[in-house]
């Protein structure tokens, strides 16, 4: 368990009104930035999906942001996920939201409907480190593991998930800026890795994924998001089995959204422009 989770109750579900105005204010404010972000990179309206980074934010906070639009959340830590997934999933199905890869049989009781074309599905995404002992953990939980990034991890996602009879999307996690501090597989084994990736059975190949340099030089921290993109369009268009669903592009948080938007990316990974600095790291 980390230190913090013994200061914040992250199951809690209550939430002042002040608080939850102002994350549905950040919020609108993110989704305007995509929207006009994309329209200055002559991108499609809604090609870029909202991923809300929920680490140590508790289940009222989250919920807040779902209400306010949020269509995706991202979780850091398993133990978070379990901490705070139950609340999650009652208090989504009650709004007629499947959440995650929860079962829509239990989605419709618990929302009191049998209708399940009146259901929203938000997708539930680990984009931290997953170590292998916590994948059975995730695998009822969460729709996709961004953080895939050594083909031994992804051979043991891809053996449980096969053994439930599912598959679970990964993205192959890309260390683009080459800073020691980050996770991720090197830029030129990114191919070869996708591809062997792709073809495990129990495993979807959704997509690549990064974290953009911690630096202030610009060219510096878009040349890594156009080199991931660049990589994701050899993967996608190789033919080789599996790789036809290798579409999306995580990349870009609170501060380099716009440049990451400019590069491509799908999905944008944003915590503190919702919810403002953290009280725990």
């Amino acid at each position: 368990m980390t230190a913090y989770m013994d200061h914040k109750d992250l199951a809690n579900e209550t939430i002042e009104e002040g608080r939850a105005r102002d994350i549905a204010d950040n919020v609108h404010r993110v989704l305007d930035r995509i929207a006009a972000q994309e329209a200055a990179s002559g991108r499609q309206e809604g090609s870029v999906t909202l991923l809300a980074a929920t680490k140590t934010r508790d289940v009222g906070e989250i919920m807040a942001a779902i209400d306010a639009g949020v269509p995706m959340i991202g979780e850091n830590r398993p133990q978070e996920i379990v901490a705070k997934i139950d609340g999650l999933r009652y208090a989504c199905a009650q709004r007629g939201v499947v959440l995650g890869a929860s079962d829509v049989e239990t989605v419709e009781s618990l929302a009191q409907t049998d209708d399940p074309e009146a259901l929203t599905r938000l997708p539930v995404h680990l984009i931290g480190q997953l170590q292998s002992n916590k994948i059975g953990k995730m695998l009822p939980d969460v729709n996709t593991i961004e953080s895939v990034d050594t083909l031994a991890l992804g051979e043991k996602i891809a053996r449980r998930a096969a053994a439930r009879g599912r598959a679970v999307g990964v993205l192959l996690e890309v260390n683009e800026s080459g800073e020691e501090a980050k996770s991720g597989c090197a830029p030129d084994e990114a191919f070869e890795l996708a591809l062997e990736l792709a073809s495990l059975e129990g495993l979807e190949l959704q997509g690549l994924m990064t974290v953009g340099a911690h630096v202030d030089d610009e060219r510096r921290i878009r040349a890594g998001f156009a080199h991931l993109r660049d990589m994701r369009d050899r993967v996608r268009d190789s033919g080789a089995e599996g790789t036809a669903s290798c579409r999306e592009l995580s990349m870009g948080m609170s501060g380099d959204m716009a440049l990451a938007i400019d590069e491509g990316a799908t999905i944008v990974r944003i915590g503190t422009a919702i919810f403002g600095p953290r009280d725990f790291v």
